[in-house]
């Protein structure tokens, strides 16, 4: 059977987490699993916790955080250096599953394109599971998806005041 493409998408809470959730059940069934980080170059606690499985390997393809200002050079050539090690990766056939975390904020920050996205895709080995995640997925990445779950943000302690929290949100 093929890999399915899964697409964790929306405002709401979660995406990342509901990826981290398949990465830890694809390595409690021996699955050797690729999780790329593009945007993301800061310290989240799930970098702790997945150094106990060894069957996981992450990697941050992103700088401090740009969300707030405009995306400099040098984020883009993080990002596209990740592309690049994604598709080696991929190429590889190494692993049984790849995450590519945040990859919709990347390219909706024009990162890169979504075409530059799907090139990359195109290595992926067939029985491979294919994990996207971020807000602002495009119209091709909900084509090429084959489960599409959407967070919806219905309330949120964050617009209360309440800061993001160790081990909650980072």
């Amino acid at each position: 059977m093929s890999g399915m493409t899964h697409l964790y998408t929306g405002n709401g809470k979660g995406k990342t987490t509901a990826a981290l959730g398949l990465a830890i059940r694809a390595a409690g069934a021996g699955k050797k699993v690729f999780i790329g980080q593009f945007v993301k170059g800061m310290y989240y606690s799930e970098m702790e916790a997945l150094k106990r499985f060894p069957e996981i390997d992450l990697f941050q393809f992103g700088l401090d955080c740009f969300i707030v200002n405009k995306p400099t050079q040098k984020d883009i050539d993080a990002a596209k250096t990740g592309l690049a090690e994604t598709e080696m990766a991929m190429a590889s056939s190494e692993y049984d599953m790849y995450i590519l975390d945040e990859v919709c904020i990347a390219i909706h920050y024009d990162l890169f394109t979504v075409e530059e996205l799907k090139n990359v895709l195109f290595s992926k080995p067939e029985n491979a599971e294919l994990i996207l995640t971020g807000r602002y997925a495009t119209d091709e990445l909900y084509e090429m998806a084959d489960l599409i779950t959407e967070m919806n943000e219905v309330k949120h302690y964050f617009n209360n005041g309440i800061q993001a929290r160790i081990g909650i949100e980072f």
